[in-house]
């Protein structure tokens, strides 16, 4: 993916690392466009930095094809898509009082969520010259966190379906990337902001901007920080990472 030159469109980008991404892509000449759930919120952040902005809800189908048109209508040049939006919730699996709704949600928004954008987008982009479809996976779709299987599951699934759609699309312009975030001091789960251990908004965003100018055909952009999760399989000590992963409930490896 090149830094600069794009038409760029945020679902998700509002707040945390998704409105990050979105000022460092701006500041590098790109056109960006954002979208989230809230129009005072997108308001705000339109006079703020001149974004421009559409109303969205990636948990509903109907709200990503209304704003995928709006997004097309006013933004021919559109290249890039990144699919941003996503939560992450504490379950517990005993019994279904304890994690059925969670799951369900969980899933309509971290798995079908970038699934109906692609599906929104897939048809443009295969129309221009150089295409990216973002998604973002975590470090947890290698190394489980004990209180959120539904999380964990579906960013697994978004990495094998990643690995998959590259390779169907091989014949195409458009290319996939993933994005892999290590626990990021975001407000993704309560409290997340305030971890010690959570590697600081600024640094992550920064890091990820470095590694997509060095390397504009990587398949991941992986910080440093998240290579313990995404590789302890390879390495050998799986057991050992995922002792040390969940030997807190602070969510030190949150995503």
């Amino acid at each position: 993916m090149n830094i600069t030159g794009n038409t760029i469109f945020i679902p998700g980008a509002t707040s945390g690392i998704g409105l990050a991404l979105a000022l460092r892509f701006q500041a590098k000449g790109n056109t960006v466009i954002i979208g989230g759930r809230r129009a005072a919120l997108l308001d705000e952040l339109a006079q703020r930095h001149g974004f421009d902005t559409v109303q969205l809800d990636t948990a509903d189908a109907a709200s990503i094809t209304a704003a995928a048109r709006e997004v097309l209508a006013t933004h021919p040049s559109l290249n890039v898509v990144i699919a941003m939006a996503g939560i992450m919730r504490a379950e517990d699996w005993h019994s279904p009082a304890g994690f059925l709704a969670s799951a369900e949600q969980t899933v309509t928004t971290n798995l079908l969520g970038p699934i109906r954008l692609f599906a929104a987008f897939v048809e443009h982009l295969q129309a221009q010259a150089d295409a990216t479809f973002v998604t973002v996976s975590s470090g947890l779709a290698h190394t489980p966190l004990r209180v959120t299987p539904s999380y964990n599951a579906t960013k697994a699934a978004i990495h094998m379906l990643t690995e998959s759609l590259r390779l169907q699309l091989s014949d195409t312009s458009v290319k996939l990337l993933e994005l892999v975030p290590p626990a990021v001091a975001t407000e993704l789960m309560p409290g997340q902001s305030e971890n010690p251990i959570a590697m600081p908004l600024d640094a992550y965003v920064d890091e990820v901007m470095q590694l997509i100018e060095a390397q504009p055909d990587t398949h991941e952009i992986l910080v440093e920080r998240v290579g313990f999760l995404r590789f302890a399989e390879v390495r050998g000590d799986y057991d050992q990472v995922v002792a040390a992963v969940n030997s807190t409930d602070r969510h030190a490896a949150s995503a």
